[in-house]
């Protein structure tokens, strides 16, 4: 019987090529860009249920319940976004379908990032489970989230009972399968902490296999330790706790500080040649985006958040040692005209408008109308202050990733940076096809493989047999974003078929009604 068995078994691997196969999904004919930074080539790719199973030459005889017709079209693994601000809007029902990323090719994400999100992850999951995500996501720990939970903001280094606890909380959420710590000691009340706390935490993280160590810097400027000590203190984070670190949307901030990304770059070099695994992710913009408190007032005046913050504002010489203090931070983000009200809840007749045009609309100097607002709780914002030449230049390198640094706002409501619309496209459109920064390999390298190999995501970011059908399908001709700083409410073009886990989310240029995604967790 089993030598029957065998020669069954040879005879139909002989005879199976002169059957057609049947597929879920089969795109024929167009370029497929693999995701490891190889150059495109022509051919067919073929998914079953949640997998692709081949790419090649697919015999005519071949069918499937989904044709797509790829000819003239780039076929590519689903964009990785390492840096998303959509949660906890993603976590309800309402904006769980997550359009503005499978408008840019986006089928994975990151949440948590900045230090952000909660201190105990188990809800987190629990809501996205229940409203199940247009896209896949995965969840990182905040060191901001897990030190507030622990002390508040305070303005003080934690005593070593507070550092046991936080790394309690950081070890507890990488058993719930969090992919690696999140940091944003620009932030409160991370800004309080000192190397050595982080050290501690990533050295929590880097206990479970594959976790990485992800920071919005110390300092992108010229505020305190300045951009290329900040940078360095992630290099430290990452030699010490031997952990990757990765530098999140890197940038060199300000004026003052412009075309400090060659220094930048050659530490960066100097690490990864000495052994230290540090990567950066980058958005592909000008303009950043952070709050007004953030931005302008010194750190010390921030303990204890905006209420804290509200009360001092109310005493004047309190009021008048803040003021000294925002002028120079108000140049390093270039001027009044540099700064843009995204969402003032106190006054929403003010978002879009610039600094000086609400100081005039006040009737006060710029720096004393964000006072008031600050007052009443302060805005998000958006800044421009960075240098096309230090995106470039950033975006050359190899160890960059894209990311978007976006959320995922009610369409239409609030001045929203438009990056949480626009960025994977963007920088198809402005840096590859139309300014050939990069080329086409390495952008989609950027956005796939090169995330998945940093974060270890398992079978994604890549067109490969076997690997989880993330795949894509746009028009190198016609892809683009369109949302602007005036108008940021506005999904990217080119895209036509995204497929999520092996179904079109989007199928013609247009989002279906159901939802694919999954909730990724680490794995040892």
């Amino acid at each position: 019987m089993k030598t029957l068995t065998l020669s069954a078994v040879a005879l139909l691997a002989t005879a199976s090529p002169v059957f057609a196969q049947d597929y879920d999904v089969l795109i024929r004919g167009g370029t497929v860009y693999d995701g490891s930074g190889a150059p495109g080539r022509s051919a067919d790719v073929a998914i079953q249920g949640d997998r692709i199973v081949a790419v090649g030459a697919i015999p005519a005889t071949a069918t499937a319940k989904t044709l797509v017709d790829a000819r003239g079209k780039i076929v590519a693994p689903g964009f990785i976004d390492p840096h998303s601000h959509a949660a906890p809007n993603i976590q309800t029902p309402e904006l769980a379908p997550a359009l503005p990323m499978l408008h840019q090719g986006i089928t994975t994400l990151f949440a948590n990032p900045d230090g952000g999100g909660p201190a105990d992850l188990a809800p987190q999951i629990r809501d996205l489970r229940t409203n199940t995500p247009g896209v896949n996501v995965a969840l990182m720990i905040g060191h901001n989230a897990v030190r507030a939970a622990v002390m508040g903001n305070v303005d003080r280094l934690a005593t070593p009972e507070e550092q046991a606890r936080m790394e309690g909380l950081v070890t507890a959420a990488m058993k719930l399968g969090a992919f690696g710590l999140s940091d944003g000691p620009f932030y409160i009340p991370a800004k309080y902490s000192n190397t050595a706390e982080i050290v501690g935490l990533a050295k929590a993280a880097s206990a479970f296999p594959h976790a990485f160590y992800e920071s919005h810097i110390r300092d992108e400027g010229n505020y305190d330790i300045g951009v290329v000590a900040a940078v360095e203190e992630v290099i430290t984070v990452s030699r010490e706790a031997k952990i990757p670190g990765v530098v999140t949307h890197i940038k060199v901030l300000g004026p003052q500080v412009w075309g400090k990304s060659a220094e930048v770059i050659a530490h960066i070099d100097k690490a990864r040649a000495a052994g230290v695994q540090v990567w950066a992710d980058q958005y592909p913009y000008t303009a950043s985006g952070s709050s007004l408190m953030a931005s302008l007032v010194p750190g010390w005046a921030q303990e204890g958040g905006a209420d804290a913050l509200a009360k001092r504002l109310e005493d004047p010489a309190m009021r008048a040692k803040i003021r000294a203090e925002m002028v120079p931070n108000l140049a390093r983000r270039a001027g009044p005209h540099a700064i843009q009200i995204r969402a003032y809840k106190a006054d929403p007749s003010l978002d879009g408008k610039r600094l000086d045009e609400v100081g005039a609309i006040l009737k006060l100097d710029p720096l004393d109308a964000a006072i008031e607002m600050l007052k009443k709780g302060g805005a998000p914002t958006v800044s421009f202050n960075m240098s096309d030449k230090d995106v470039e230049a950033f975006m050359q390198q190899s160890w960059t990733m894209t990311s978007t640094d976006g959320g995922l706002p009610p369409f239409g409501k609030t001045a929203e940076h438009p990056r949480a619309y626009g960025a994977f496209p963007r920088k198809l459109r402005n840096y590859v096809l139309d300014k050939p920064v990069i080329g086409m390999a390495q952008a989609i390298h950027a956005a796939t493989g090169l995330p998945a190999q940093v974060f270890d995501v398992v079978d994604r970011g890549a067109l490969r047999k076997g690997a989880f059908a993330d795949v894509i399908v746009f028009d190198p001709k016609t892809v683009r974003d369109t949302a602007t700083y005036e108008k940021p409410h506005a999904y990217a073009q080119g895209m036509d078929y995204v497929f999520v886990n092996g179904r079109a989310a989007l199928a013609n240029g247009k989002p279906v009604a159901e939802r694919f995604g999954r909730v990724l967790l680490r794995t040892p």
